[in-house]
């Protein structure tokens, strides 16, 4: 799917890394109806069941573009043409499956989080 003009697409891994997973990460809902907004493709790759990955999206009501089990991430690269791909997670897992698919990873954790939060949410020019 061509997405049209250059944009940015956000994964997110749900526990450890959105302040709604279990445990609770350091990404807030606020953060990611921001990148939202800001016209970015946004959705989840996590290792929970794709089912509840859905459900979670339907909860907070916001349109996510995908939905994917974490090994499938590589998959999400194939699907849109973005400029630039991300993952947020909180473990080595996270990080090697999203290097492995071409995404850049940003750690969710406070102290990295000063580094790449402004970057990817601050509203761009």
């Amino acid at each position: 799917m061509d997405i049209g003009q250059a944009r940015r697409l956000v994964s997110f891994d749900i526990d450890g890394t959105l302040e709604v997973g279990d445990p609770p990460g350091i990404v807030t809902i606020p953060m990611v109806r921001l990148a939202k907004s800001l016209g970015y493709v946004i959705g989840t790759c996590s290792d929970r069941p794709i089912r509840f990955q859905q459900e979670l999206w339907e909860r907070l009501r916001i349109s996510a573009d995908f939905t994917v089990l974490k090994h499938r991430l590589v998959d999400v690269k194939a699907l849109f043409l973005v400029d630039t791909y991300y993952h947020i997670g909180d473990t080595d897992t996270d990080h090697a499956v999203a290097t492995g698919a071409g995404f850049r990873f940003l750690r969710a954790d406070a102290a990295e989080h000063r580094s790449w939060g402004p970057e990817l949410f601050a509203p761009r020019p």
